[in-house]
């Protein structure tokens, strides 16, 4: 027996197409709703190119990537709760200032996992 898929987006090859076109539209609405995903988007193509400089191996080189990219998945999921959250009330709640909060605290988390990283490797690049 086959279960019938009923979604919005549909099924196969134009479901990819349409998931696509909506992670498209999310950077876009981002970038033009949200300044700290801008600032740390800006971070991100300074720092990138110096992960090329300080790694001494292709698994260093993908830890100071996936540092980099961990930040901007973060602030991308606490601005989708921020904006989720403004959509229901702007008056303060005290469950939506939670969200936000926590929303908060996985950038933050994301942040120092960066901060760790990079320490790290221009540590070891100066000390070599």
């Amino acid at each position: 027996m086959t279960a019938e898929v009923n979604k919005p987006n549909g099924s196969g090859v134009s479901r990819i197409i349409k998931a696509t076109r909506c992670s498209y539209l999310g950077f876009i609405a981002a970038w033009k709703y949200e300044s700290a995903f801008r600032q740390e988007l800006l971070m991100v193509a300074v720092m990138l190119p110096l992960t090329f400089v300080l790694c001494d191996s292709r698994n260093h080189w993908l830890l100071l990537f996936a540092s980099l990219m961990l930040v901007l998945f973060a602030e991308l999921i606490n601005s989708a709760i921020e904006a989720l959250a403004d959509a229901i009330t702007l008056e303060h709640h005290i469950l939506i200032g939670r969200a936000k909060d926590i929303g908060s605290s996985v950038v933050f988390i994301a942040l120092t996992l960066l901060t760790v990283v990079w320490a790290e490797a221009i540590w070891r690049f100066f000390s070599a």
